[in-house]
């Protein structure tokens, strides 16, 4: 039993640190915050863009990142700040259905930015 979970350490390692990734909001040219002050209604125009990330090898290796500077770059022309930015990242029907057909070897996930632009 112990040289099982021994031989299984390195995989379990690996799957826990597979398919993360980092979104960086200082490259997007314009203050970003997560939330508004507390009791604080944030006016502006409201956005919802999806982006897509594909990793392979179970999750190990990262093929293709959802770029957060990308997916906004429409949503910024003009503005002064992005307020109550929310990204969620969640695997769709088809994402799942491609995990299964190729075994895990492609897995994709969709990136979803949620938030508000100020100063438009």
């Amino acid at each position: 039993m112990r040289s099982a979970l021994r031989a299984l350490t390195p995989i379990l390692l690996a799957a826990a640190t597979a398919c993360t990734q980092t979104f960086d909001a200082v490259s997007l040219g314009v203050p970003v915050t997560m939330a508004a002050a507390p009791g604080e209604a944030v006016q502006g125009e409201p956005f919802k863009v999806s982006s897509h990330t594909v990793h392979g090898l179970w999750g190990l290796v990262t093929l293709s990142d959802a770029n957060l500077k990308k997916g906004l770059a429409t949503q910024l022309v003009g503005a002064e700040q992005v307020a109550n930015l929310k990204i969620k990242t969640k695997s769709r029907w088809f994402d799942i259905v491609l995990t299964g057909i190729t075994l895990g070897l492609i897995v994709p996930r969709t990136v979803t930015y949620e938030g508000v632009v100020i100063g438009h």
